[in-house]
């Protein structure tokens, strides 16, 4: 039974329901299983987190489309909870790209997938405000081209790219809200005062904030400022790949092995794994 049109109902309910619900970012099949038995309700990759698995940096091209939907696959594959996906800047510097991007991730059985401005050329790492705006359009007509309702995120890139300019970041994704983008997002967001300044911005629009270190904020505290979605991107991979290092470092450094006392018990991985 195709389960895709189901998993999109579920996947665009979770946007249209009262507060905000967390998205957590897997990076392979076994952390997604894992997510899904603690009980979350949709997953979205990193593509970091699948660059880190492979022994690559995320940087621009570590991951190719195809590198990316195999991925993403598996996610799917795992689970059966709805799974979106992070397609970077559409693998591609024309709107046909984006487009191209977001009907290979339905293919691959993804109900969402997120477009950013960023262009991958260190002289000039955002896109020009209106090829920025042609490319979400390319791939909202995408996504409406399809049998079932896939979520299209666009993302305004400035913060991670070393532009502090908030008033043009809300001028771009008021722009992407206005060329159909279901959420928008703004990685790099700082303190309640920017993230409130984006959701007012945007509404009624689904904002999706990025969580990691630093932005010590809470699910019922975003909530209240007004965002729908709750990312983490590479963060628990990192979480993840820290234990290990730490772990590995205490053996080779110390020669000792108490690190591993707080490993998770195999046979409670085993049990996970067969459900």
């Amino acid at each position: 039974m195709d389960t895709q049109p189901l998993r999109a109902q579920t996947f665009k309910a979770l946007h249209e329901r009262a507060g905000a619900f967390v998205i957590p970012n897997p990076w392979d099949a076994g952390s997604a299983k894992m997510l899904a038995a603690l009980g979350f309700e949709a997953l979205a990759t990193t593509s970091a987190g699948l660059a880190f698995s492979l022994g690559r940096p995320d940087a621009e091209g570590a991951n190719s489309l195809g590198d990316t939907l195999e991925n993403a696959r598996s996610i799917v594959l795992a689970t059966a909870l709805p799974v979106a996906a992070d397609l970077e800047n559409g693998f591609g510097h024309s709107p046909a790209g984006c487009a191209e991007a977001i009907l290979r991730a339905a293919e691959a059985g993804l109900v969402g997938g997120s477009i950013e401005d960023a262009s991958g050329h260190a002289d000039e790492p955002i896109y020009e405000f209106n090829h920025a705006v042609e490319r979400v359009e390319a791939a909202v007509a995408a996504a409406r081209s399809l049998p079932f309702p896939f979520m299209l995120t666009a993302r305004a890139e400035n913060l991670l790219h070393g532009r502090q300019d908030l008033p043009d970041t809300l001028r771009r994704l008021q722009a992407f809200a206005e060329a159909g983008a279901d959420v928008l997002y703004a990685p790099g967001l700082r303190t309640p005062e920017e993230i409130l300044a984006v959701v007012k911005a945007l509404t009624p629009k689904p904002v999706n904030v990025l969580m990691s270190g630093g932005l010590h904020l809470s699910v019922s505290e975003l909530s209240e400022l007004g965002v729908k979605r709750i990312s983490v991107g590479s963060a628990l991979a990192r979480a993840a790949y820290g234990a290990f290092y730490r772990a590995a470092e205490e053996i080779r450094g110390q020669g000792t092995f108490s690190a591993l006392d707080q490993a998770m018990p195999f046979a409670r991985i085993n049990q996970m794994f067969k459900n």
